[in-house]
């Protein structure tokens, strides 16, 4: 592996058979193509990464002003999405216009998702934050409320950070550790065990995983 992650798109899930006859949920993430569209050098940057861009037809209309001359300096394609991944070890030889894929994960291999949570609009404590609520019976008159959130007397306001109603979910959840199923080389898609944030066709970051580190969870009821 030459690079320490791509960019994809989370394209849905299904489930597949694993060696015991199990079956194991999946999710379906289409890795790039991405193109280097810059490298970053220690002389110039004071780091050592390189920029990839994924290729999406028919999206560089979508493309601005500025961010087209960044391409056009290059003589590459347009792309609305672009991220820095480090070079890895072997992969020294990369040159601005080289194409990455699925390819550069292993079946086996643990990754970590960065993604975007479904965007779950204004919502109350307890879907927001969990809050069990109050009695259930007939009259508490508090059967969803957040309990109290500060002493009226002193000091008289409600402290930040207090956990109470609000937006929830559109947060950036890191799903960690999740097996590589399979890879289809050929149509750069990765089968990953488990699921990973954000809706079908949302735009995500697979990384190379950190081992030995649990998956996180967000605090805002992502999903």
């Amino acid at each position: 592996m030459q690079i320490s992650g791509l960019i994809g798109k989370k394209l849905g899930m299904t489930q597949v058979f694993g060696p015991d006859g199990g079956v194991v949920p999946v999710t379906v993430i289409q890795a790039g193509p991405c193109v280097v569209s810059a490298l970053r050098t220690p002389e110039r940057d004071g780091y050592t990464a390189a920029q990839l861009a994924l290729v999406e037809p028919g999206k560089a209309r979508l493309v601005d002003k500025a961010l087209r001359g960044h391409f056009e300096k290059n003589k590459l394609a347009p792309s609305r999405t672009i991220r820095e991944f480090r070079i890895l070890a072997g992969g020294e030889g990369l040159k601005v216009g080289d194409s990455l894929g699925a390819a550069e994960f292993g079946e086996g291999e643990l990754v970590d998702v960065v993604g975007t949570s479904k965007g779950l609009g204004f919502q109350g404590v307890m879907r927001r934050h969990g809050f069990s609520g109050g009695a259930k019976s007939h009259g508490s008159m508090f059967h969803r409320a957040p309990g109290s959130i500060g002493a009226s007397a002193f000091p008289s306001r409600t402290f930040k950070g207090m956990r109470a109603a609000g937006r929830a979910g559109g947060a950036t959840i890191t799903t960690k550790n999740l097996k590589v199923v399979r890879v289809d080389a050929e149509k750069n898609l990765l089968l990953v065990r488990g699921s990973v944030p954000g809706p079908t066709g949302a735009t995500v970051r697979i990384c190379r995983a950190k081992a030995g580190v649990r998956k996180k969870i967000s605090p805002q009821g992502g999903r």
